[in-house]
């Protein structure tokens, strides 16, 4: 009955690995777990994210003109930073929602490369987002081993079709 309930519990085999995301049910089960808390006050952690981020790697913050000169303390005043906040929340929090369609989460994630390229950000800027994104878990959520190895091959996931469009020559799309 055990293997049964599990099946039914899961909707599935919970560690067979999905083709087109690279998680299982049970890898899912976590991240989007783990997220909760996260995205209970968005604003917060997604104003929180970007200070790391500006913080730690201060050139990133030219990619942002509303808060290019302003110091640190006035970010949450400026309503395009409020904006790009709630934006970058609101697409976090679908990528997780809708793990369990990655086909959907692929296709959200070409088009944040393709915005993202328009824009002249580069793979190194994601890849240093991600940094900071691992230290605010780990500092603030103390995710255990498997979560945070389960939120890797999530941020690889979205990072893989991100960088497809975001790494594409414009007059080849």
């Amino acid at each position: 009955m055990g293997t049964w309930f599990s099946y039914m519990w899961w909707g599935g085999d919970p560690d067979v690995v999905n083709p087109v995301s690279g998680l299982t049910r049970r890898e899912i089960h976590a991240v989007q777990k783990s997220w909760a808390p996260v995205n209970a006050n968005s604003f917060a952690t997604g104003s929180e994210l970007l200070r790391r981020l500006f913080n730690t790697y201060p050139d990133t913050k030219e990619y942002f003109k509303m808060v290019r000169k302003l110091p640190e303390e006035e970010y949450s005043q400026n309503p395009q930073f409020k904006a790009h906040v709630i934006n970058l929340m609101t697409s976090l929090n679908l990528a997780v929602n809708n793990l369990n369609q990655p086909e959907i989460v692929a296709a959200m994630m070409t088009k944040l490369g393709e915005s993202h390229r328009k824009r002249q950000i580069k793979e190194k800027n994601f890849h240093e987002l991600k940094e900071v994104i691992v230290k605010l878990f780990i500092d603030v959520l103390r995710l255990d081993d498997a979560t945070l190895s389960a939120w890797g091959k999530t941020v690889e996931f979205w990072y893989k079709h991100i960088f497809v469009t975001l790494n594409s020559p414009e007059e080849t799309r």
